[in-house]
């Protein structure tokens, strides 16, 4: 998780520099929106027997999901053709 973590810091500090504050609002929101949900799943739906008491297992597991959205949303807009860096 940590070099994940490490890459979605580096991508804002790009991203911030581009002056990307809009887009990263959105995708930040959206992804909230799906760790939320993740959490919620975890903590209301039986999973495999779960009984709900591993509430600390599911916050960092949303964590990890939350990160995961915002390196995939990051890496969307760093290789697009308009995007802050130019690949080609």
């Amino acid at each position: 998780a940590q070099p994940l973590t490490a890459f979605v810091f580096a991508a804002d500090g790009v991203l911030q520099g581009a002056s990307e504050f809009t887009y990263q609002a959105k995708t930040m929101a959206l992804s909230v929106g799906i760790a939320f949900s993740c959490f919620y799943g975890l903590e209301h739906l039986s999973f495999f027997g779960d009984d709900g008491s591993d509430t600390l297992i599911h916050v960092w597991d949303s964590l990890l999901v939350l990160q995961l959205v915002r390196g995939i949303t990051s890496v969307f807009k760093l290789v697009d053709a308009e995007g802050p860096i130019n690949i080609t």
